[in-house]
């Protein structure tokens, strides 16, 4: 198991937390997902053969977030 961390420009709610959460664990490969919505910092455990682009495409297709530093 792997984890990487990075930051998602544009959380600033429970809400954007839970959804940003709630996609990373339907992206296979990911075990878990957790944010921190007042500063955007994202960590996901997962297998080594995970696309990070993927993760990246995913958040960022909600249309309200921005992935930085993956």
């Amino acid at each position: 198991m792997k984890t990487t961390k990075f930051t998602v420009k544009g959380t600033h709610c429970i809400a954007c937390k839970n959804l940003i959460e709630e996609i990373c664990r339907e992206i296979d490969g990911i075990a878990s997902c957790n944010v921190d919505f007042k500063t955007g910092m994202t960590i996901i455990e997962h297998n080594e053969k995970l696309n990070l682009g993927i993760v990246k495409k995913e958040i960022e297709s909600l249309g309200i977030y921005k992935v930085q530093s993956l």
